[in-house]
């Protein structure tokens, strides 16, 4: 399984959402807490987006919580996961 990177905010249902899912599915994964202006500029450089969560599997960027979800309807996030 390749590795699974979100970047949250304590405060966000939607962190929780998407960190949900992935425990769902039993997936081990690093939660950045972005804290500061700075943490979130880093973010945003990255993602291109400055919205939590940002969520990466392995080097692709899959998006926020929505995106997730959306993959997973999908089937494709499993497969993302597997790979």
């Amino acid at each position: 399984m390749p590795p699974v990177t979100i970047y949250t905010k304590t405060w966000c249902p939607y962190c929780s959402a998407a960190k949900d899912l992935l425990k769902q599915k039993n997936v081990t994964f690093t939660e950045i807490a972005v804290k500061s202006a700075a943490e979130q500029a880093d973010m945003a450089k990255k993602a291109g987006r400055s919205t939590v969560p940002q969520i990466w599997i392995g080097e692709r960027h899959v998006g926020g919580c929505d995106d997730l979800y959306a993959l997973d309807s999908k089937g494709e996030l499993d497969r993302l996961l597997a790979a």
